[in-house]
């Protein structure tokens, strides 16, 4: 069997060209509007915090960003943690809320459909963190219709 002899990769190394980029830096005309949902369950993929992170990016590229939560999704936006509120009971734990602060700290909006978070997950306004407006269940269509009619950037954020 043929040897293969490469030198050791280690700390620091690059193993992939991670400056080119292909694409021009694409920033928001002034009114642009973009709008991230997410019927994702907190912790169960890495989509959730992986559009949490794109939300963030299009705020800064200069888009009006709002975030929708409903079904599942209000999950992400509930205060957290182990053994008190606020506690990181494991490295990652405050994943979601640190981002949610981060992207409202940075003038994004985010909404929550109150029906998810009473009806589906037996929680109450007061669980949500600071900043989240939550929305009547019938406002969660219209939110995606009012962002569709004014031709903004969606990302839907689905798991099953």
């Amino acid at each position: 069997m043929p040897a293969v002899e490469a030198k050791r990769h280690e700390l620091g190394d690059a193993l992939v060209d991670y400056e080119e980029k292909v694409f021009e830096d694409v920033k928001a005309k002034p009114g642009e509007k973009a709008l991230v949902t997410f019927h994702t369950v907190a912790f169960e993929g890495s989509i959730g915090l992986v559009n949490l992170l794109q939300a963030t990016r299009l705020q800064r590229k200069g888009y009006e960003t709002s975030i929708l939560l409903y079904g599942p999704g209000v999950t992400l936006g509930v205060l957290r943690g182990f053994p008190r509120l606020g506690d990181e009971a494991f490295p990652g734990h405050q994943n979601f809320n640190n981002q949610l602060r981060k992207f409202m700290d940075e003038g994004g909006k985010v909404y929550a459909c109150r029906f998810s978070l009473q009806a589906l997950y037996g929680h109450g306004e007061p669980s949500l963190m600071e900043g989240i407006r939550p929305i009547n269940p019938l406002d969660v269509l219209d939110c995606m219709l009012i962002h569709k009619r004014d031709n903004a950037v969606i990302i839907d954020t689905w798991t099953v």
